[in-house]
This record gives C-alpha cells, structure tokens and sequence, in this order.
C-alpha cells in the first residue's frame, strides 16, 4: 500500500471518527472515547505513511473520480505536503486526547454540544489532511471548505454567550472571502495550464500570473493572520475551547502558509519585486502582532496576538527565499526557505504548547483574565513548568527549537545585507535587498524582544506572586490527559532545539520540491545542504551545555529552598500587604503600549474624582483591534448604508417596475457602444 494511501485511510477515519458518538446520548463517555481513539489512530497510521515516504522518497499519484462530472480528485504526496502533514497529524491527535478531560462529555456544562466538538474536530483534522495532498485546484478547494465550516462550529461551541456568536461569524466572513480567493487561484492556473492538476505557469509577467499571485497571498494571508487581514484570528481563537484554539493557531492558520508556498512553486520564477514585498508584509505583521499581543488582558487573545507574530516571521523566511530565487542565490533560498518552514513546525509546538497550558489554567480558575490569576505555579507545577518551556520556546531562545529557525532566518537576512552593491547606488536591485533586510533584520530582533516582555509579563502574573482571586487560590493540578500532550509537545521543542541536524534533510526536501519549478536555481538548491551553510553542530553543543547548566543549577536551587527558612518578602513598609497591591497586565504593560499608542490605539477609562472623601473608583484600560474597529466597522456600516438605499425602489408596486424596465430599455436603444 503507498504512502498516499494510507494517507487518504487516515483522513477517512479522522472525518468519520465524531460519528458514532451521533448515535448516543449526549452525555455518553463511550462515543467521546471511540471518536477519540478512531482520530488518534487515524493521525498516527497518517504519521507512518509520511515516515514510509521519506524512506522510499517517490511520488505516487491516486486519483478519485470527484461529484462533478468530468473531475478527479487527484492525491499525492511530495516534500513540500509530508512536511506540512506532520505537525496537523501531531497536534490534532494530541487535541483529542487532551479534550477527555477538558471537553468531556459526561460535564454537564458542556452537555449542549460535547457531540459537535468531537464531530468537527475529526472533519476539521481530515480537511486539512486532504488539502495539503491534494494535487489539484478541486480537491484543494473540497478539503479548505470543509475546514472552515468545520472550524465555524468548532468556535461556536459556546454559541449560547453573545461574543462567541460574534467571533464565529466574524471569522466565517473572512473565511469565505479567503475561500472565494482561493477560487480566483485555481481559475487563473485552469486559465494558464488548462487544468485544474498542479503544473508550472508559462511566464510570470502576464495579467493572469500576477493576479493569481495576489490573490493567493491575500487569501491565504487571510487565512494565515497576516495584517491588515488578521481580523478575525484574535476573537476566534480567545473563544474556541482551548484544545482547538491550539489545533486553530497550530496547525490550521498553517493552512494559508502552505498555500501560499504551493502557489509560488507553480512559478519558473520570481521577479524580486514578489519576494521584497513578502519580506515587507512579515515584518511588519510580526512587528505588530507582538505589539497587540502585550496590550491584552485576555490570555487566549494575548496568544492569538503571538500567532500573528510568528506568522509574520514564518513570511519572513519565505520572503528571503523568493529574493534568494529572483537573484539566484541558492544559499538564500535554502536559509530563508528551511527557517520559514522550520518556524512552521516550531510554532505548531509551541504555540500548541501554550494554548493546552492556558487551557490548563482555564479550566481551573474558570477565567481568561490574566488579572483573577496568579500563584499558580505552586498549586499547577506540571502546568507552570510546561508554559514555561513553552514561552522561553516562542521568545527564540536557546536552548529551544524556536531559537534554531529564527536563526537561520538571521543567517539568510545578514546574506541579503552582504551581498556586493552596485556602483550605481540608487534603483539597483541589490540596493533595494539590502534596505529591505536592513528594515527585516532589526525588525526581527524588535520581534524577540518584545516577545520576552510579553512572555515575562505573562508568566509573572499567572504563575508568580499571590493568588489575585478565590478560583486562583483553590486552583490544582490538571489530570494526565491534559498534562500528558504538554509534556509531549514541551519535549519536541526541547529536541528540535537540541539536535536540529535530524530535521535538516526533511527541511533539504521540502525546499527543493518548493524550488523544483525554477529550472534555473533547482540544482543549485538540490546540491546544498543544510549543515554546511548553517552552524547546526554548534547549535547542539551550546545547547547541551545550556541544559546541562540549567539543570545543574535547578537542582541547587531546589535543594535551598528546601533548606531555607520561609520568611514574608519585603513588603516596602506597607503593614498590610495584599494581591491587590502586584503589578497588574496594564500596568506591566503600560510603557511599551504607550510605546506602540499610535497602532495600538488604547482605550483607556480614568476614574473620576470630584469630592473629598471619593468612593470606590476604578481605571480600565485594554487594547482593541485597530483594523477591525477603525476600518473595517465604519466601512461595513458605510456599505450597509449605501446598499439599503436600494430598498426604497423596493415599492412592491407592478406599476414602479414597468416603470423600472422601461428606463433601462430607453437606456439601452440610446447607448451605441461604437461612439
């Protein structure tokens, strides 16, 4: 049996897996269970076939007579897809096993839907399955549709609280413009090649060449969370639950990346212009994504903030390798392509990662406040010690795999700056890279930084410091099933940033199937590899001796505080101290949001104080999204007032329609189409 497949067998027990569980009362044990051990077994039989491909390397092709007449659904599986499938097979098995305690059936307060969730987490896993092997625009456009819908549900599973409905209808707004994108790709390719299969376009300057381009990162980038069409990331992913705001932000928004590179592999080349703009939009998507993200109170919009971040740096990386291809530079292609699609990977893990933890925290403090937590880390250890792992991971850090694609996306930017300029300085396309890797490298730096306040801020108030409430206070330990993917995901971060020498070949293959289109650079890009351009070894070696350190030193530090007298802290005089008195999120945050005010644009409540002895007051503060409310909602309203206009020619009257035709009639006989 071929890897494809299996393939396909995983994603038909996947789709198939919240079936049974239809069958029974909702509140039933057993149908979460089958549909739990049918996805799981699905996404592993799906892990082993791409393990089967990368042994034996070919391609098979499988093709399934489609609905329409006269198509096929056309299957297979390259470099580029079994890369993109491991991290949605890994990540949506994890989710359901972490949804047993976290979304269990048998809870009355999830009673009305526990059904739904379980359905469309295994529809949703198998769409993407299908679209990532799928070889044509058709079965392409079946699996990203059915992904959507399924994902609508999916964050509408608390459609009894008025945000959530919002969120979820926000977020299939989008999706359905991203999807009619998506249509415009695949009819421009049909109008190139003639078919629908996935084949190389003849040219890249005609009409048709360059409007597939933009509307393949348009829509996809909507999909993926690029700004400005971010709009619907943040609602959607604070109000799904929180195993599928993982699956959402870990693999799902993947979806829009993968379509993006599939889309310029169909093109024999770049024209630099493409690449330098890809460059542009990542860098100030991840510049701004971390920016929103320290303004929030919310820890689920916080995360979904930092999706948009990565994102931007994942678009950075691929932005380098379009550069690399339009001045056929091999090396480039390799670092900007590998550190892109390595980022993928990275951010499935971690971004996983922190969302089971805020889950976590969630589900036992029953808020997504930041400032209703606190002191967690003593009474969720297991949880504390997984996010903690999980945000040194995002902050590009060593010893982590996050560090390791973000530096070989360094190394590809400090290439573009070196390359040799031109004697005439100005309008020359190496002058061009070299201010655009000047604008990405330091912004990129800006990036990492702003991402260790935000993760500092984050950790301190969640799992340092007194209890701020009741619920915080009374919090425990979640159970294994819960903890168990944590600590699974936690320990791929830590082997990604330890020995990425393992990865390296499957990095060498995607990019050269990516590349494969452009004759002129394929071989070239074929014949590197990644070890010799990049400092893998010595990234495992530092990294050793980082874990060693840490834990020699974690172990010393344990064994004091176990010794140490237990004493109150300084408490600056104050003869009471209470939780009330520790930095809060705004306040934490209130230097770097004024920083940012002119983006971010704060809202910001003061108290008003007019009496002597004043009552109670309170200050609020929280950050709302820019584009959604200064652009999108004014001109929403706007288009909703220009088209309600035309409900005064609805009079109903036979009379006013005759009237209507006869205009346009006149009209007509008047218009002469040669003058």
């Amino acid at each position: 049996m071929s890897s494809t497949e299996l393939i396909l067998i995983a994603t038909l027990l996947s789709s198939l897996s919240g079936c049974p569980a239809l069958m029974m009362p909702a509140r039933s044990s057993l149908g979460q269970w089958i549909a739990i051990a049918m996805n799981v077994i699905g996404c592993t039989i799906g892990l082993v076939a791409v393990w089967s491909f990368l042994q034996n390397g070919s391609i098979e092709v499988t093709r399934i007579a489609a609905p329409i007449s006269g198509f096929a659904f056309t299957f297979a599986v390259d470099g580029l897809s079994a890369f993109f499938l491991v991290p949605v097979l890994l990540v949506c098995g994890l989710a359901s096993i972490y949804s047993l305690q976290y979304w269990p059936h048998h809870d009355s307060e999830h009673s009305a839907n526990p059904r739904r969730v379980s359905l469309f987490l295994g529809t949703m896993t198998a769409a993407m399955i299908m679209l990532v092997i799928a070889r044509d625009g058709i079965a392409f456009l079946f699996g990203w549709e059915a992904m959507a819908v399924s994902a609508y549900f999916l964050v509408a599973a608390e459609d009894h609280i008025a945000s959530t409905r919002k969120a979820a209808w926000l977020y299939i707004a989008a999706s359905h413009f991203a999807t009619l994108c998506a249509f415009g790709v695949f009819a421009l390719l049909y109008a190139q090649t003639g078919s629908f299969e996935y084949a190389t376009v003849p040219g890249v300057t005609s009409v048709a060449a360059i409007a597939m381009a933009a509307l393949g990162l348009v829509g996809f980038g909507t999909k993926a969370g690029l700004m400005p069409m971010h709009i619907w990331l943040p609602g959607a992913h604070a109000s799904a639950p929180s195993h599928v705001s993982a699956v959402m932000s870990g693999v799902m928004i993947k979806m829009g990346i993968y379509g993006i590179f599939r889309v310029a592999s169909f093109y024999p080349e770049i024209p630099l212009s493409w690449g330098m703009t890809t460059l542009v939009v990542g860098t100030i998507s991840a510049i701004l994504g971390v920016a929103f993200a320290i303004g929030q109170h919310d820890i689920k919009r916080l995360l979904a903030y930092h999706s948009i971040e990565n994102v931007g740096i994942i678009v950075m990386g691929l932005g380098v390798a379009l550069i690399g291809r339009a001045m056929h530079q091999p090396q480039w292609v390799l670092l900007g392509a590998c550190g892109s699609l390595l980022h993928v990977w990275n951010h499935a893990l971690f971004k996983s990662l922190l969302f089971f933890g805020a889950g976590s925290v969630i589900h036992r403090v029953g808020s997504r406040d930041l400032d209703i937590m606190g002191g967690l880390s003593r009474r969720m250890p297991q949880t504390a010690t997984c996010f903690l792992i999980g945000a040194v991971a995002i902050c590009g850090l060593p010893p982590l795999n996050g560090f390791v694609s973000e530096l070989l996306i360094y190394l590809g930017l400090f290439g573009t700056i070196q390359m040799p300029m031109d004697p005439s300085p100005a309008g020359t396309p190496s002058a061009s890279i070299a201010s655009a890797a000047a604008f990405a490298a330091p912004g990129l730096a800006l990036v990492g930084a702003l991402a260790v306040a935000c993760f500092v801020k984050v950790y301190g108030i969640v799992f340092l410091g007194a209890s701020r409430s009741q619920q915080a206070a009374k919090a425990r330990e979640s159970g294994h099933a819960m903890t168990g993917p944590m600590m699974v995901l936690a320990g791929c971060c830590v082997l990604i940033g330890v020995v990425p020498l393992l990865f390296a070949p499957m990095l060498e293959l995607a990019t050269s199937t990516w590349a494969a289109a452009d004759t002129g650079i394929a071989a070239d890009v074929g014949g590197l590899h990644l070890a010799n351009i990049a400092p893998l070894m010595a990234i495992s070696v530092v990294a050793g001796i980082l874990i060693l350190l840490i834990g020699v030193g974690s172990m010393v530090l344990m064994r004091r505080v176990r010794t140490s007298p237990e004493s109150g802290t300084w408490d600056c005089g104050y003869a009471a101290p209470s939780a009330s008195m520790q930095y809060t999120s705004s306040s934490f945050a209130q230097w770097l949001v004024d920083l940012f005010a002119w983006a971010l644009r704060p809202a910001v409540h003061l108290p008003v104080i007019n009496t002597l002895f004043p009552a109670d007051a309170e200050f609020e503060s929280h950050v709302n999204d820019t584009v959604l409310e200064k652009a999108v909602k004014p001109t929403t309203k706007g288009l909703t007032w220009l088209f309600g206009l035309s409900r005064y020619l609805q009079q109903g009257s036979l009379q006013a329609y005759l009237l209507y035709i006869l205009v346009i009639v006149i009209g007509l006989m008047l218009w002469n189409p040669t003058a």
